[in-house]
């Protein structure tokens, strides 16, 4: 599917094509009102694992967009979702945020440091070394390895921060396993997100501002794929790429429509 015409249920990232260091980009509180005022059924998606989607609508209602939290999807989400699929009810050892052990939690899954089912890693901002320590030895001793997200830096004020793949990758070499990501660019995080509207690919657009993880994923899981420029990628980082998204914009608020009446 390559047509607008054609989408009624949408995705779309937030930073970079919502917002940008928590400020609204152009288009995008208007993008947001419109759908909810024609019923479009919609998610606002985010690799991050650190913040409940309560959490994340408060921020983005303090940045001028009113995003309910139903319509928020995070990786952590994707995880919990996956996780009570693979084994219902079962258990887990987390490193991470509230974001992620709330959704655990919600799933019906028991956190323990005894043999458990899963080691998840997620985002936070105090990773221990005796947590990490305590996740090797775990995995070591057969607790699958997952993670909520592969990013290895996020950003900050005073600049980038260690993320969730960066202590992966840590984790990988001290056990010798790789971990199971949940978080784009599995297009496994878009077709969960599909399944909470009620979505099918034939006719969902995914909004995304980065080649190696939006369109990709939005790609491989049959979507009408479009790439904003107000965030990661520019026209340049488009061409390092064999594939190539359905449509390119300056910004979301290429896809206002007129208002009826």
């Amino acid at each position: 599917m390559s047509d607008r015409a054609d989408v009624e249920c949408w995705l779309t990232d937030m930073d970079g094509v919502l917002v940008h260091e928590n400020i609204p980009l152009p288009g995008s509180a208007e993008l947001i009102r419109q759908w909810r005022d024609r019923g479009t059924p919609f998610l606002v998606l985010t690799n991050n694992s650190t913040y409940t989607p309560r959490d994340l609508s408060a921020r983005l209602r303090a940045s001028g967009l009113e995003v309910p939290e139903e319509s928020i999807w995070t990786s952590a989400l994707a995880t919990a979702d996956f996780l009570s699929k693979q084994k219902p009810g079962g258990t887990a050892f987390v490193i991470g945020e509230s974001g992620i052990t709330t959704a655990l939690h919600e799933a019906g899954f028991v956190m323990t440091e005894t043999a458990p089912d899963f080691v998840v890693v997620g985002e936070t901002r105090s990773y221990s070394f005796e947590a990490i320590t305590r996740a090797i030895r775990l995995i070591n001793a057969g607790s699958r390895f997952i993670i909520t997200n592969p990013d290895v830096t996020g950003p900050s004020a005073d600049g980038p921060l260690p993320a969730t793949g960066a202590v992966a990758a840590l984790i990988s070499q001290a056990t010798g396993k790789e971990p199971y990501v949940v978080g784009k660019p599995n297009p496994m995080m878009f077709r969960s997100a599909m399944n909470r509207i009620g979505a099918h690919s034939e006719n969902t657009g995914m909004i995304g501002d980065r080649m190696d993880t939006d369109v990709v994923a939005g790609i491989e899981a049959g979507l009408h794929t479009i790439l904003v420029l107000t965030g990661i990628s520019d026209r340049a980082e488009i061409e390092r790429y064999p594939f190539r998204p359905d449509e390119v914009l300056d910004g979301v608020h290429e896809l206002l429509e007129p208002t009826d009446g």
